[in-house]
């Protein structure tokens, strides 16, 4: 069920928290789609089946109605700001941040730059942007070498944005460690084709599943 938000909440934000929830995951949207795009939904409602907890949030340009965000990396300081709301009015559950696509990326920006809440125990990442579509590269990667957290990568097969396999390169020798987990038959929206004879509810439960199974072991640690 949707809780209120607890006093102090940035407005405009969803947090959902199942009861005996184990952890908590601030999710940031991807560029083009805010935080109620059935994805960002349906994986939430995924991980509050895991027990894990979610944040979601718009960033501003999506909450004001324009589809294109701001050039760089000036939504780092909105995840700055969003994460830090979320420790300080859910205190009592671990901590990871994260998101889909673009907002994955601003937020592992702003844990390379060292301003996300210490309290953060490690990033969650849907579908990370290595590259425009088509055009392999590896230069958006570059920032995750100075993240000094865990981070765990959910990477669609047929991403083409970046699939599994150039991600792990890019990311090999890096301590700690970057994990990948690659999701069979699945685009950058974790769409699968019809032969694959997987439906997107077995998707966002595979997301959610192994995302839970990650924070739980970083827990543990």
């Amino acid at each position: 069920m949707r809780a209120a938000l607890p006093e102090g909440a940035p407005r405009g934000g969803v947090l959902l928290r199942p009861g005996g929830a184990h952890a908590l995951l601030v999710l940031a949207h991807g560029a083009g789609a805010g935080m109620r795009h059935p994805f960002m939904e349906g994986v939430a409602q995924a991980l509050h089946g895991e027990g894990i907890a979610t944040w979601r949030y718009d960033f501003a340009y999506m909450a004001a109605g324009r589809k294109l965000p701001p050039r760089g990396e000036a939504l780092v300081p909105e995840v700055v700001r969003s994460v830090t709301a979320a420790r300080a009015a859910v205190p009592d559950l671990p901590l990871f941040a994260g998101g889909k696509s673009l907002g994955g990326r601003m937020t592992s920006t702003a844990a390379a730059r060292g301003e996300l809440p210490s309290a953060v125990r490690g990033l969650v990442l849907f579908g990370f942007p290595l590259h425009p579509a088509g055009r392999p590269a590896t230069e958006r990667a570059r920032h995750l070498q100075d993240v000094s957290l865990p981070v765990f990568i959910l990477q669609g097969e047929r991403d083409p944005m970046g699939e599994p396999g150039l991600l792990r390169r890019a990311m090999r020798g890096r301590a700690p460690a970057v994990q990948v987990h690659a999701v069979a038959g699945a685009d950058h929206g974790f769409e699968v084709l019809r032969r694959s004879r997987r439906t997107g509810d077995e998707v966002l439960r595979e997301l959610a599943r192994t995302a839970a199974c990650w924070m739980a072991d970083q827990t543990r640690r």
